[in-house]
């Protein structure tokens, strides 16, 4: 899959992939800086027309002059052998701003702009996230309660990779928690999660310190200020 995993770029910036293309898109990431600088672009792309989504509405006929001017344009026919593998990225890069366009023309059409704050939101909790994966002076750290581990970059930016976590049990939620010198009293929030069948990736909110252990407990919906059940994962001491 080596050669097509390229291709899955554009549906992973929208999360349009199956779990199982997610994870393999997720485990080939950390490797590839094409696909690295790919991402960031198409990231840079949609957040750019979410943006946008806030602004003036569009004319009525905003979408059929896109779609006139597309079919106007003549087709590109590239003819020798070498520039073929080429193709492939173009065409995907392609169908990904198309998709983004789409996805823009929606925001508008719906009235969506007072979801701006929640999108962008995602959108940077997904590059950060990203970033610390593939940030060649992060370190990991192992799990010892759990299965999967810690990724942690040079300014204290962490990231959970787990691994066997079922979906959270209806009314329920993951919650992870920053817990300083390994003391469950003192644990700090650090973000929410459903879960999900197969890999999870998760950025932590708030920053990691030496002698800290990231923590994962089940409770109820919306989260709670304070663990009140046994974590399922632990890492080890920070």
């Amino acid at each position: 899959m080596e050669t097509g995993i390229h291709e899955l770029t554009a549906g992973y910036a929208l999360d349009a992939l199956d779990p199982e293309e997610r994870r393999a898109y997720e485990a080939h990431l950390p490797g590839c800086e094409r696909c690295q600088e790919e991402l960031a672009a198409f990231w840079e792309t949609t957040e750019a027309l979410a943006v946008a989504a806030s602004g003036p509405e569009p004319s009525a006929d905003l979408g059929r002059r896109i779609l006139t001017e597309v079919r106007a344009e003549p087709p590109q026919v590239v003819p020798f052998e070498p520039r073929r593998r080429r193709a492939i990225p173009v065409l995907a890069a392609a169908a990904a701003v198309a998709a983004v366009i789409a996805i823009g023309i929606g925001l508008w059409a719906s009235s969506l702009s007072s979801k701006l704050d929640d999108t962008r939101a995602a959108l940077e909790r997904e590059r950060a996230t990203a970033e610390v994966l593939v940030d060649p002076a992060a370190r990991t750290v192992s799990l010892q309660a759990g299965q999967g581990r810690l990724v942690i970059d040079p300014q204290g930016q962490a990231v959970l990779v787990l691994d066997g976590l079922d979906p959270a049990p209806s009314g329920k939620t993951y919650e992870m928690w920053i817990v300083p010198g390994g003391d469950i009293e003192l644990a700090n929030r650090a973000g929410l999660f459903p879960g999900r069948d197969g890999a999870e990736i998760e950025g932590l909110d708030g920053i990691v310190r030496n002698g800290d252990v990231i923590a994962v407990t089940v409770e109820r919906a919306g989260g709670v200020d304070a663990p009140s059940t046994a974590p399922i994962v632990a890492s080890e001491p920070v």
